[in-house]
């Protein structure tokens, strides 16, 4: 488990393909690595991989099979790209941001960036599947960082956050740019309730669905805006 704080920025030193298999080497800042042992978690940019080699000091090796490339930013790293890491987190840790897995659920998109007086404001798009869960005030982890959804507007299918001074320090969101992708790990607790939500919603209107997304599609509407679910042929489909 991480806390979505980000503890430094590493660069990929290094990239060995195999079939079915790209290890990354990192460097990291110093001291990040004290007591980084094989076999040990690191969250780099979201996603939680195993240590597999330390070649030399404030450097590891980490093997990432073909799935999690193709679902991750972590397929179009390069040597010489940087990225935010964290430790796993210690029992008895302070959780200082909220509780993140390193299992990224789906690769989310920069819209736009604003820059008010000492603040940094990005823009996201999501998928459709996974805005249900985006709710302002809410918490969401990008690239790895927690953060706390400021807007979010589900017709269009963004939200918006607010990065102060110090998050872009720490971080590698100083040198993103429009059009970049991102890692997305929506919060679990969030995920629980909204499922469970529209799994009694299914179970009690199940008959009524398809008049009521008949008249909501007359409205220029649709049942995941509602937030209702979605008929089980219709997800099929999609």
């Amino acid at each position: 488990m991480f806390t979505g704080i980000v503890q430094g920025v590493a660069q990929v030193a290094a990239i060995t393909d195999r079939p079915g298999l790209r290890s990354f080497e990192l460097a990291f800042p110093p001291g990040f690595d004290a007591g980084l042992e094989i076999g040990a978690s690191v969250a780099c940019d979201g996603v939680c991989l195993t240590v597999t080699e330390r070649p030399a000091p404030d450097r590891a090796r980490f093997d990432v099979m073909q799935q999690s490339l193709s679902l991750t930013t972590l397929g179009t790293l390069a040597v010489g790209s940087r990225l935010n890491v964290e430790r796993a987190a210690k029992d008895g840790a302070e959780i200082g941001g909220h509780p993140i897995s390193g299992h990224v659920d789906c690769q989310a998109r920069l819209l736009a960036i604003r820059r008010p007086e000492n603040n940094v404001v990005l823009r996201i798009g999501v998928p459709e599947s996974h805005m249900r869960y985006v709710f302002a005030k809410g918490y969401i982890a990008i690239n790895g960082a927690s953060l706390t959804v400021a807007e979010a507007d589900r017709r269009e299918r963004w939200f918006e956050v607010w990065l102060i001074p110090e998050t872009l320090r720490m971080t590698t969101f100083a040198d993103k740019r429009e059009g970049d992708a991102l890692n997305i790990e929506i919060e679990r607790a969030t995920q629980v309730v909204v499922d469970t939500v529209r799994d009694a919603l299914e179970a009690r209107l199940g008959p009524l669905l398809p008049a009521l997304e008949a008249l909501l599609a007359e409205r220029g509407g649709t049942l995941a805006e509602l937030g209702a679910p979605v008929p089980a042929q219709d997800r099929l489909q999609r």
